[in-house]
């Protein structure tokens, strides 16, 4: 048992010792918190800003009346209003590609030149064999000639003058045949060359000099030209708007703007040119097509965009920044600027137009709403109203401060360095008081 006593009575003043250092390293009594934690809860409830007792600093900006588009977003895609694959009418063999790929070209140009020689020879030989016939015809109808008046004096029998003339008429029916075989060898002729059929701009090349192409529809295309100019731009909407877009067809103010992407400036605009007959049942959307002139060619065949319909201008519309407009568990809401206090009013929102919101319901056009507005700001809330943009420039001098220690601070909230200095002299006190 002796072991077992002198076992407790060492961890008994151990106990002791421990409990005798933690009790004058606290600086308090058991239970009560240490005197840095007290300054440093107090640093953190005074420093931010004043939250709890002074007025807060804000922004406010005037609501305003502004002529405002009523748009429809879609998305879409450009296509060609023409295109062409260009094939060889002939056979033969290509003798040489008379345009780069890529090249923009017009209706007509040469694009192609293929080996001309079998179409040649085919032609000289049609111009040939007419002219034999054509000597032939010569002589049948000078026999005829001949015989009409001595048939008529019966010095020659009827049988032998129309023997004459039917091989004149013959020979007539030969020649005519012969001239037509000759047309078709010029026109092959003019096959050798191939020019574009429209204007536009051309693509890659599938074959090369050098290669025997195929006429007709049984080969490849040598190029496909695109027209750009104007160029039509495909959109799909949603079938609701099929109604309103019919409204306003025909209409000065309808029209479309494009662009690359969704919120990104405008790089075209043009005109609905066409409404399908017929809404998609699985998608539930209808397809648009405008009309671009696409002048600097701006716009690319198969290139996705986004595009705005616009369908008319509201000109008296109330308006006000996107940073106004806060969500809330009834709706949209704001906080309008009343005798120094901000005060709540529920809005509606009709539609967003870039980075500004329309109001159709809550606001006359003559309030003063707060803009990017502090967590802090209750109904009731009392502020004091900066110029926008001053959050920025006093950032920049309290920074200015910091470095060089001629920074002024801000007014209505306590800097971080007077936090720290009201932290730890709360701290000492209450360390001293403590002891």
């Amino acid at each position: 048992m002796k072991p077992f006593w002198k076992i407790f009575l060492v961890i008994f003043v151990l106990a002791g010792g421990g409990f005798y250092w933690w009790t004058t390293q606290s600086g308090g009594k058991p239970g009560e918190p240490a005197p840095s934690a007290k300054s440093e809860g107090k640093t953190e409830g005074k420093a931010p800003g004043k939250r709890g007792g002074g007025p807060i600093n804000v922004t406010a900006v005037k609501v305003a009346r502004a002529a405002m588009p009523v748009v429809i977003d879609a998305v879409g895609a450009v296509e060609s209003e023409h295109s062409v694959a260009v094939r060889p009418q002939v056979n033969g063999v290509l003798d040489a590609v008379l345009f780069r790929e890529g090249d923009r070209v017009k209706k007509g140009q040469a694009l192609f030149r293929l080996d001309s020689r079998p179409m040649q020879a085919a032609v000289d030989q049609a111009r040939a064999a007419l002219a034999r016939d054509q000597a032939q015809l010569a002589q049948a109808q000078a026999q005829e000639a001949r015989l009409r008046p001595l048939m008529e004096k019966d010095y020659v029998t009827r049988q032998e003058y129309d023997v004459a003339a039917t091989q004149a008429k013959a020979l007539e029916s030969t020649v005519n045949a012969n001239k037509a075989v000759l047309e078709q060898a010029q026109l092959q002729m003019s096959y050798a060359q191939i020019t574009a059929p429209i204007s536009g701009r051309t693509g890659s090349l599938s074959v090369r000099a050098g290669n025997l192409v195929t006429g007709g529809t049984g080969g490849a295309p040598l190029v496909v030209i695109n027209s750009t100019q104007p160029i039509l731009v495909a959109l799909s909407v949603p079938q609701r708007y099929l109604d309103e877009v019919r409204k306003y067809w025909g209409t000065p103010d309808l029209k479309v703007e494009i662009s690359a992407n969704a919120g990104s400036p405008a790089v075209a605009s043009g005109q609905l040119v066409f409404i399908d007959n017929t809404v998609n049942a699985t998608t539930g959307t209808i397809t648009l097509k405008a009309q671009v002139k696409n002048e600097k060619e701006e716009l690319w065949p198969g290139q996705f965009i986004a595009a705005r319909i616009i369908l008319r201008v509201e000109r008296d519309a109330v308006v006000l920044p996107e940073a106004a407009v806060l969500p809330g568990q009834s709706g949209t809401f704001v906080y309008l600027v009343r005798d120094g206090r901000a005060k709540v009013q529920a809005v509606t929102v009709d539609r967003q137009v870039g980075q500004m919101m329309v109001i159709s319901k809550g606001l006359s056009g003559d309030e003063e709403v707060l803009i990017n507005v502090p967590p802090s700001v209750t109904d009731g809330s009392q502020i004091v109203l900066r110029a926008p943009g001053s959050e920025k420039s006093s950032e920049g001098k309290s920074g200015k401060g910091d470095k060089g220690g001629k920074g002024k601070k801000d007014d209505g909230a306590a800097s971080e360095e007077d936090a720290a200095k009201a932290g730890k002299k709360g701290g000492e006190e209450k360390s001293g008081k403590a002891k």
